[in-house]
C-alpha cells in the first residue's frame, strides 16, 4: 500500500488550501475574505505587503478590527478618536453591501478598494495600487489644461492679430458655410464674430453676391488658388470694390477641409490703375486718331460730293424718287458709317467701367481691328485668322478692346518699314505640364496671337517688357503702360500673356490666353431687323429744345412724321414756361447741353419736382454714364440717332 493511499482526507483538504493560498499570494492585487463574523478566512501577501499590515494579522480568525485599528493609529483616516473611527468602519461592514472606491494614503499610495458580499454571509474584497496610473493619470489631465491653455492663447493672439489688420479674413468649409472670421470680415456682412459661424455663405452675403462667390468658392474647395473682385456698399451707400483670394486647405492624401479666404478694399488701388489706364488709352487715342481723321475724310467726301451733285440736278431738273435716293443713300451710309466710328473711338476713349460678361471673342478682335486699321500706315498689312466655331470669355469688353488696340499699335511700331501684323484668334487646349508653366490651371483656353515683322526684342527686353513704365521708344513717345496693362487685364481675367521672338523669322508674337466660357452671349440670338419707322403717335404734343437752329428743324419734321404734335422752344427756360402753362403737353425732347442758366439735366429735374406726369427724353452724344445726376426714368437718346430709335424713346416714355 501506497503512502497517497493512507493519506487521510483531511490531509488532502490541507494540501489543497497550501496549494490556493500560493497561488493567491502570486496575484499582484491584494485579497481578502471575511466571513459573516467579520474574521478573516483568507488573505495573501500582496495585501500585507501593499499596505503595510503587521503580519500577526495575517492568523485566520483576525477580525477585521483589528485591520482597522492599525490603520487608524497610522492616521490613516485622518484625525479623532481611533476607537470611534474603528467603530463606524466595524458598523459599516457589518452591512455586507457591495463597495467601491479609492483611498489616499498619507505616503501618497492610492489604493482602489472592490468588496462584494458572499453567498453564506461575509464577503471578499481586492485591493489595487493605482497610483501610478492615477500619476499619469492627473500628468495627461495637466498636459491637456495646458495645451488647452496654450491653444486658446494661441486662438487669441490669432483673433487679436486678425481683428487688427486691414484686411477681411475667414474660413469657409464645404457647404459652403463659414468656420471663422474676423472681425472686420463679420461686420462688413453685418454679422458678429460668433453669429456668423456655422452660417452659410449664401444667408449671411446674399443671394446676388453669392451667384458671383459661389463658384470662385468651389474652385477653391476644388484645390485652386482664385483671385477675384466683387462690388459692394458699405454702410454709407458707396461702392467698394474688393479684392478677394482664396487658398485651398487640402490634407496630404488631398481631401478638401475648406479654404481661407483674404479680402482687401481694393477701391482706392482700383482708382489709381484707373487714372494709369486712362493715361495710356489717351495715349492710344492720340495715335488712332491720325487715322482715324483720313477715315472721316473719306467719308465727308461722299457726304459733300452726293449733297453737292443732288443740289445741281435739283436745279436742273426735277427729280424722281430712284434718283433722289441715288445720292442720299450713299450720305446716310456714310453718316451711319461715321457715327459708328464715332461711338467705338468714344467708347474706346472713355473706357467706360464694365463688369466682366461673356465676350464673343471673334467679334471682340474684328471690332478692335477695325479700330485699329485706319492708324496704319499704307506698307503694313493687316490680316486676321478667326475660328470656325465661336469662341467665348468672361472679360470687361472695354479692357479687351484696350488690349488688342496696344497690341497692334506696339507691333505697328515695331514695323517702321512696313510688314504684315497678323492678329490670330485661336483654340488652345492646356494640357498640365503646360498650364504649370503658364501658372494657369490645365482646360480650354482663347488664344489670340498679335505677330510682327519687326526686328523683335532684346533679351533684356524681354525680361522687363511687363513692367510698368518700361519702353524700348525714345522718351516721351510712349509711357511704358501699355504691355502692363495688357498683363493686369490677362490675370484678372484668369489668364496670361506671353511674350517671345519668332524663331523661323524676324518679329516678336506676343499671346493672350484667356479661359473660355461655355455660357451664350446675348450677342449668339438671332436678332430680327429693326422695323422701319411708322406712325406712333396721336397728336400728342412735344416740346423740342435744341439749341443748333438745323437740328432742330430736322427733329420737328422727324416727330412730325412720326405722328405726334410738334412744338420749338427757344431754350430750356421758354420749354419749362410751355410746360406750366399748357396742360396738352405730354414729353418734352431736350438736349442736354444747352446754353443759358437752364442745362437739360436741370430742365428734367425741374420737370420732374413740379408736373411729374410730362415724360422727359434727353438727347445727348457724351458720356452719359459718368452722370449720376439724371433724374430717375428719365430715357436717354444718344447722338447720332434715326427716326426708329427717336420713335422708340418717345413711345416708351409716354407709355
Amino acid at each position: 500500500m501506497t503512502n497517497s493511499e493512507h493519506e487521510s482526507p483531511c490531509t488532502t483538504e490541507v494540501s489543497q488550501l497550501d496549494l490556493l493560498q500560493a497561488a493567491l499570494d502570486h496575484i499582484n492585487q491584494g485579497f481578502s475574505v471575511f466571513d459573516a463574523n467579520l474574521r478573516l478566512v483568507a488573505s495573501n501577501s500582496m495585501l500585507f505587503e501593499m499596505l503595510d499590515f503587521p503580519l500577526r494579522l495575517k492568523t485566520r480568525g483576525t477580525h477585521i478590527s483589528e485591520f482597522l485599528r492599525v490603520n487608524a493609529e497610522r492616521g490613516e483616516y485622518g484625525d479623532g478618536d481611533i476607537e470611534a473611527q474603528v467603530a463606524r468602519r466595524v458598523e459599516r461592514a457589518a452591512k455586507f453591501e457591495p463597495h467601491a472606491f479609492e483611498r489616499q494614503r498619507p505616503s501618497g499610495q492610492i489604493v482602489s478598494i472592490r468588496g462584494g458580499p458572499l453567498p453564506q454571509g461575509g464577503f471578499v474584497t481586492t485591493y489595487t495600487d493605482v497610483t501610478r496610473e492615477r500619476m499619469h493619470q492627473r500628468q495627461l489631465e495637466r498636459t491637456v489644461e495646458e495645451r488647452t491653455r496654450a491653444l486658446q492663447q494661441s486662438e487669441d493672439w490669432l483673433r487679436l492679430v486678425t481683428d487688427n489688420v486691414p484686411a477681411l479674413i475667414c474660413y469657409i468649409a464645404p457647404g459652403p458655410v463659414y468656420r471663422f472670421a474676423n472681425a472686420p470680415y463679420a461686420v462688413w456682412f453685418n454679422q458678429t464674430p460668433a453669429s456668423i459661424i456655422g452660417k452659410p455663405v449664401r444667408d449671411v452675403v446674399g443671394a446676388a453676391l453669392f451667384n458671383q462667390m459661389g463658384p470662385k468658392i468651389d474652385q477653391a474647395l476644388n484645390g485652386q488658388v482664385v483671385n477675384f473682385e466683387y462690388m459692394r456698399k458699405n454702410r454709407k451707400g458707396e461702392p467698394v470694390t474688393m479684392r478677394s483670394t482664396l487658398v485651398p486647405d487640402r490634407t496630404a492624401d488631398g481631401r478638401s477641409l475648406g479654404c481661407f479666404v483674404l479680402s482687401v478694399d481694393a477701391s482706392e488701388q482700383k482708382a489709381s490703375e484707373n487714372r494709369l489706364l486712362q493715361s495710356q488709352r489717351m495715349e492710344a487715342v492720340g495715335q488712332l486718331t491720325g487715322g482715324l481723321s483720313h477715315d472721316f475724310n473719306n467719308l465727308l467726301s461722299i457726304i459733300l460730293g452726293n449733297g453737292l451733285s443732288l443740289n445741281r440736278k435739283a436745279e436742273t431738273a426735277s427729280l424722281t424718287h430712284e434718283q433722289i435716293s441715288e445720292y442720299t443713300r450713299p450720305i446716310l451710309q456714310a453718316a451711319q458709317r461715321g457715327a459708328d466710328l464715332t461711338q467705338r473711338l468714344l467708347t474706346f476713349a472713355r473706357g467706360d467701367q464694365q463688369e466682366a460678361r461673356i465676350l464673343d471673342l471673334s467679334g471682340g478682335l474684328e471690332h478692335a481691328a477695325r479700330l485699329v486699321k485706319g492708324s496704319l500706315p499704307q506698307n503694313i498689312e493687316l490680316t486676321l485668322a478667326l475660328p470656325t466655331s465661336p469662341l467665348r470669355a468672361e472679360v470687361d469688353p472695354t479692357l479687351f478692346d484696350n488690349a488688342v488696340v496696344n497690341l497692334a499699335l506696339n507691333a505697328r511700331d515695331a514695323m517702321p518699314n512696313g510688314g504684315r501684323l497678323h492678329l490670330a484668334l485661336a483654340l488652345e487646349r492646356l494640357e498640365p505640364e503646360q498650364a504649370a508653366a503658364l501658372d494657369l490651371t490645365a482646360g480650354p483656353y482663347a488664344r489670340l496671337c498679335v505677330t510682327d515683322e519687326g526686328s523683335g526684342l532684346s533679351d533684356s527686353a524681354l525680361k522687363q517688357a511687363f513692367e510698368p513704365f518700361f519702353t524700348t521708344k525714345s522718351f516721351g513717345t510712349s509711357s511704358g503702360l501699355g504691355l502692363s496693362m495688357v498683363y493686369g487685364f490677362a490675370k484678372q481675367s484668369g489668364g496670361t500673356v506671353t511674350l517671345e521672338n519668332r524663331n523661323s523669322c524676324q518679329g516678336a508674337r506676343v499671346c493672350l490666353f484667356l479661359p473660355l466660357s461655355h455660357a451664350q452671349t446675348d450677342g449668339d440670338a438671332p436678332q430680327s431687323a429693326p422695323p422701319p419707322p411708322a406712325r406712333v403717335g396721336d397728336g400728342q404734343l412735344i416740346i423740342i429744345v435744341e439749341d443748333e437752329p438745323d437740328l432742330a428743324k430736322i427733329l420737328t419734321e422727324q416727330v412730325t412724321t412720326l405722328g405726334f404734335t410738334a412744338l420749338l422752344a427757344d431754350d430750356a427756360q421758354d420749354a419749362l414756361g410751355l410746360v406750366q402753362t399748357l396742360p396738352e403737353v405730354r414729353c418734352v425732347l431736350s438736349d442736354i447741353v444747352m446754353p443759358g442758366t437752364l442745362n437739360g439735366l436741370e430742365l428734367a429735374h425741374r420737370i420732374r419736382q413740379g408736373t411729374p406726369q410730362v415724360a422727359v427724353v434727353l438727347m445727348t452724344g457724351y458720356n452719359t454714364e459718368a452722370k449720376p445726376d439724371i433724374p430717375e426714368g428719365i430715357r436717354i437718346l444718344k447722338k447720332p440717332f434715326d427716326e426708329t430709335r427717336l420713335a422708340a424713346a418717345l413711345t416708351e416714355s409716354l407709355s
